[in-house]
């Protein structure tokens, strides 16, 4: 989840004091770096009368080429992808540091955020029910992205004399640009390409990965406990709270990925858990109005009838929010993916393809159903409102109160879903910016530490301040990483077709075997 996604529907109060002048200086020099990249990665162009950031269909269109070119992989292996998830074709003493399972939580719990509550909510208030249909459609083609840039994490992945690895877009973009371009012109495009992924990767991940989540975990927990009058409404409350998240991640984030692995293998299932069981209580609940529900997705999705935008309106709104919310395409996943013990590459590639089905099809559709079947007055109302031309509500709130009709203590359940949001997000996120930190600065314990304690440091910062600009300048960065990312993957994917060729083979040979139904117990 990026902050693109619609905040909370409360933020921090405003600093005061001394605080009040530092966060008023960054953000005044920011703001002209903020606007001036802003306009440009999200730039609108217009179709059929629609309005939207050109980077959306930039992201769209590669997953669609891809989709055609690997000839719907995410269809014809999703059952093996599966099989590779549960340890089936995978031996313990293969290179690499953590499970199958653990690379996919990993990386689950950094695109699984406030957007997946937020951002659905926007999607179906201004795109309608169609929205839904086509944010299904492009977490879909999304899933075909994953698997190109994580095959290519793994292929280029750097294994260090510890038994730790280092891989992601900074990697496959310089090795495998400089083999596909002759001469040194490979080796200069590979290694400008990479050099800047590692700096955008690091800057988001201190900023929006972190500092964001913080802030907004602070705000609704804020929020729940009475506000300005409760526990956490007192001089020095965000302090503490940051001093205690930091102290959490910390102790997580020196572990390094196997460390994190365990704990996001055992916080994806729990927080995928929580909300989705409160999103089919609402459902089963209003179980008599779920055909009426789907009914008006589907045809949303091709009349948009009363929709801002109509028909094509529903579905730039449903892809724009699928793109903001699974990152397919935008290199971050690649780092986690990269970990993951194994000898083939395109086993992660399978595996990391799922990714934006739980993400996108599963928690955004969850999600989206339970606002479409409780159809709430208010969310009537704020659809007019956008169809009108008016200001969009919180997205939170509208997903809030679809759930508050069957659960009224449903803020609790919020609060607690958006906390292992945000943890898991900046274990994630920590972890992707050590990355992208080690490869601009050198690998050693010196330096790990050095940015494993910037990072903590700027959570308290992010719990305290809220950095508009600076959130807003990252947000962009991210997004921009796409445009270099994706050249890449273009240029590399004949590479990930040999790779699926010689696993395909190894699997017909026998090299390769279920390890399930050889086991002669």
């Amino acid at each position: 989840m990026t902050p693109s996604e619609p905040l909370l529907a409360s933020a921090t109060a405003p600093p005061i004091g001394p605080l009040a002048d530092v966060e008023n200086a960054i953000n005044a020099v920011f703001d002209p770096i903020s606007n001036a990249l802003s306009s440009f990665v999200f730039a609108e162009i217009t179709v059929l009368g629609v309005t939207f950031p050109w980077i959306v269909a930039w992201l769209v269109i590669a997953a669609t080429i891809f989709t055609v070119y690997f000839r719907f992989v995410q269809f014809r292996q999703f059952r093996l992808a599966l099989k590779i998830v549960g340890g089936r074709f995978t031996r313990d003493d293969e290179p690499g540091e953590i499970s199958h399972f653990q690379a996919l939580s990993s990386a689950v719990s950094g695109t699984v955020g406030l957007g997946n509550i937020a951002g659905v909510g926007v999607a179906v208030t201004i795109g309608g029910p169609g929205a839904t249909f086509w944010m299904i459609v492009a977490g879909l083609l999304g899933m075909c992205t994953k698997f190109v840039e994580c095959t290519l994490g793994v292929k280029y992945r750097e294994e260090h004399p510890d038994g730790t690895v280092s891989g992601g877009p900074m990697h496959y973009l310089r090795k495998g640009v400089a083999e596909r371009l002759p001469g040194g012109t490979g080796r200069v495009v590979g290694r400008i390409l990479a050099g800047g992924a590692a700096v955008m990767i690091l800057f988001f991940g201190v900023a929006g990965g972190n500092m964001f989540q913080a802030n907004q975990t602070f705000a609704q927990l804020r929020d729940v406990t009475g506000g300005d009058g409760g526990p956490l409404g007192g001089a020095g409350a965000a302090l503490i709270f940051g001093l205690v998240v930091a102290a959490l991640v910390g102790a997580v984030i020196i572990g390094g990925i196997t460390a994190i692995g365990r704990v996001t293998s055992r916080l994806v299932p729990s927080m995928a858990v929580v909300y989705v069981a409160a999103c089919l209580i609402v459902i089963g609940v209003n179980l008599p109005q779920v055909p009426a529900a789907i009914g008006a997705i589907f045809a949303g999705a091709f009349t948009g009838a009363g929709v801002a935008g109509g028909a094509i309106g529903a579905l730039i709104v449903g892809f724009q929010r699928a793109a903001f919310s699974n990152e397919a395409g935008l290199g971050s996943a690649p780092i986690a993916h990269s970990a993951v013990r194994t000898r083939h590459p395109v086993t992660e590639g399978y595996v990391a393809l799922l990714e934006p089905f739980i993400d996108t099809v599963i928690v955004c559709t969850m999600t989206a159903l339970t606002i479409v079947i409780a159809g709430t007055p208010f969310w009537n109302e704020a659809r007019a409102s956008a169809a009108a031309g008016g200001e969009t509500p919180d997205g939170v709130l509208v997903t809030s109160n679809a759930f508050e009709t069957v659960l009224p203590w449903f803020p609790y359940v919020l609060t607690v879903a958006i906390v292992l949001f945000a943890l898991s997000t900046m274990l994630t996120w920590g972890y992707y910016g050590q990355k992208a930190w080690t490869y601009l600065f050198g690998r050693s314990r010196a330096s790990e530490r050095t940015y494993q304690v910037l990072y903590c440091l700027f959570i308290v910062v992010g719990s305290v301040l809220t950095l508009g600009s600076v959130l807003s300048f990252a947000d962009a960065v991210l997004f921009l990483l796409a445009l270099f990312n994706i050249v890449g993957l273009y240029l590399l994917a004949p590479v990930v077709k040999r790779e699926v060729a010689a696993y395909r083979d190894k699997l017909r040979s026998g090299e390769v075997s279920d390890l399930r139904a050889s086991d002669p117990r």
